[in-house]
């Protein structure tokens, strides 16, 4: 273990997709958001100012990727270069939503991969780590050359779903590389897993779904990383009650709900939409079917234990059903 890094040298600073969480992560760690300005030239160029000194400090700075998301990028990588030219000593990067993550390979001929693309931009804007949750493909960590922490909304899904005391439980992965993230929540609740076969042909669109597995007279749990459009959760639950089940709910890490979601989320067979805060959600969106779950708190502790140059592993730690 490294030598313990200085406090008093930890600045926290936030941008624009998310000040409402950037507010607690402070609130919880027990410090100022550091001073900063973002403006807009009349052609929509974005112009920036850190308005107080960070020469020599550990900054942290937070921003999700989410929509719209080339505008927020954008406003990163400025604020990035902004703080590398005010010699701050690290920029570590706090993106609880890493837009992007999806486009990790090449499925086909002649396509970008666009996530690369995106690591790239960030280290060579002067990134010295990042910090995140629950990437799509996990893969993306290797994109990088800098140090990379992602931290999992498991813990703090699963002990929601602990807390609620549920009976007959079977945790359903929405399609094949769900699988590890369902049977992940399926040890930490003793239950047994089931998984949509869906033969999708395109993104966000499938032609069928079928369920393999036994959901019969069980409360399913739908699992996913992030509910986008919603079409899987309203075409899942609906084959699932077709299926048996008895009651049918959905938890997520990022709720991106483009449109339609909202309504699909209102008109489908689930009774509530687990989610956490990674992405900031508009108040119209603020459904009765939907939780949000703070991750601040894990925010925070990962943020402390990196300045500390402590282990973060414990915060993967997730605690079983008695």
């Amino acid at each position: 273990m490294g030598e313990k890094k200085d406090m008093s040298k930890m600045k926290l600073f936030t941008l624009n997709s998310n000040v409402a969480l950037a507010e607690e992560i402070a609130e919880h760690i027990g410090v100022d958001i550091g001073k900063s300005s973002v403006r807009k030239f009349s052609d929509g160029e974005i112009q920036m100012n850190i308005e107080e000194s960070i020469r020599g400090c550990d900054v942290y700075l937070i921003q999700s990727t989410s929509q719209p998301g080339n505008d927020y990028l954008m406003e990163l990588l400025i604020m990035i270069d902004a703080m590398k030219r005010a010699s701050a000593e690290t920029i570590n990067c706090v993106i609880p939503y890493f837009g992007y993550s999806r486009q990790d390979r090449k499925a086909r001929s002649r396509e970008p991969i666009t996530a690369k693309l995106i690591a790239n931009l960030l280290q060579k804007a002067g990134a010295s780590r990042v910090m995140t949750v629950d990437l799509h493909s996990p893969q993306v960590q290797g994109f990088f050359n800098i140090p990379v922490d992602q931290l999992l909304a498991l813990p703090i899904l699963s002990q929601y779903f602990i807390d609620k005391s549920l009976d007959d439980i079977v945790i359903v992965a929405p399609e094949n590389t769900g699988v590890v993230r369902a049977r992940q929540l399926a040890n930490v609740l003793h239950a047994p897993i089931a998984l949509l076969d869906r033969n999708r042909i395109q993104p966000n669109a499938s032609r069928g779904t079928d369920i393999i597995g036994d959901v019969k007279g069980k409360t399913a749990i739908i699992i996913d990383d992030m509910v986008d459009t919603a079409r899987t959760i309203k075409s899942a639950s609906k084959a699932l009650i077709a299926k048996g089940a008895k009651e049918v709910y959905a938890c997520c890490t990022h709720p991106v709900l483009s449109e339609p979601a909202v309504t699909w989320i209102q008109e489908s067979e689930i009774k509530e939409l687990v989610t956490t805060n990674t992405i900031d959600i508009p108040e119209e969106k603020k459904i009765e079917k939907l939780t949000t779950l703070s991750i601040a708190p894990l925010l925070a502790e990962m943020i402390l234990k990196v300045q500390k140059n402590e282990s973060v592993s414990p915060l993967f730690e997730t605690k079983s059903k008695q």
